[in-house]
């Protein structure tokens, strides 16, 4: 009887063990998936909450600033035109330039250093520029702290006199706004648009036109986005290098006496990069 009691006592203690450790086992699994709960509400209400801001950022920013059609006058440059009469180019020199009134932007933030539209894409906003790039990642155009972010120009770039490949960035949003629209540029309703194959952007000093050469999407790296080069042979290979990776034909053909505009901003989660490429056809001195 002491025997079988002792046994007995063995495996009551064995099953009381069993039923604390799962208990344990059911409460941290419990906290575990409370935790991962209340993490994703937080981010879904984070990214609700950034997208409302920069919402009514663009909203105000759109209502308190000029923006004009501006038509060609003296001060007006054909930039580097092809031989070949046939080229759209000279189609799209007769479009007009886009003049922005930089007064009110330049008093709500002095990083502003101009406003590119895109055809075809929700791509139309001023531009800002700081000493990083990584600012303005987790930045919205007033300052204000806003994983949306904002478009701005790379530090390395003069915003004046332009660099060889002026380099833009920003961040890609599902609901469109910033660079998110930029993934548009690789669907055959927007390449097969020749109206979309312009960009337009203004500063305080002059108004210019870039006619697209090449769109592509690339794993991250550092050769595209390179701002300047020590030598013509150099470059060249460079705008050789991104006319061949585009995804689309387009007519523009470019050489080491243009200046290129660079669109860059994230496709997915895994670092693959949607680029923009575009070349500098016309401008005005403000």
């Amino acid at each position: 009887m002491e025997k079988t009691s002792r046994v007995e006592y063995q495996k009551n203690k064995r099953r009381k063990k069993k039923l604390r450790f799962r208990k344990w086992v059911i409460v941290i699994f419990l906290v575990f998936f409370i935790s991962i709960f209340v993490l994703s509400a937080y981010q879904v209400f984070s990214w609700y909450t950034d997208n409302q801001k920069t919402e009514d950022l663009e909203k105000n920013i759109i209502d308190t600033t000029k923006v004009k059609e501006k038509k060609d006058n003296d001060n007006t440059e054909n930039v580097n035109p092809p031989e070949d009469t046939s080229n759209d180019y000279w189609d799209y020199i007769k479009m007009n330039l886009l003049e922005v009134d930089f007064n009110e932007l330049l008093k709500k933030n002095p990083d502003t250093v101009g406003w590119i539209e895109v055809k075809g894409t929700n791509i139309n906003y001023p531009i800002v520029q700081t000493t990083d790039n990584s600012y303005y990642l987790t930045h919205a155009f007033d300052g204000s702290k806003n994983e949306a972010g904002w478009v701005f120009m790379d530090y390395r770039n003069d915003p004046v006199n332009f660099n060889q490949n002026t380099i833009l960035y920003a961040h890609s949003r599902l609901t469109g706004s910033m660079f998110g629209s930029l993934k548009n540029i690789l669907n055959s309703s927007w390449y097969s648009n020749k109206e979309n194959h312009i960009i337009r952007l203004s500063t305080p000093t002059e108004n210019t036109m870039w006619q697209v050469f090449s769109v592509y999407t690339i794993p991250k790296e550092s050769y595209y986005i390179t701002p300047s080069f020590n030598s013509a042979e150099a470059y060249g290979e460079f705008l050789n290098t991104m006319k061949s990776r585009s995804e689309v034909d387009f007519s523009a053909e470019v050489n080491t006496n243009d200046k290129i505009l660079t669109l860059s901003t994230c496709k997915d989660n895994f670092g693959n990069r949607v680029v923009m490429h575009a070349k500098l056809i016309k401008r005005e001195t403000r």
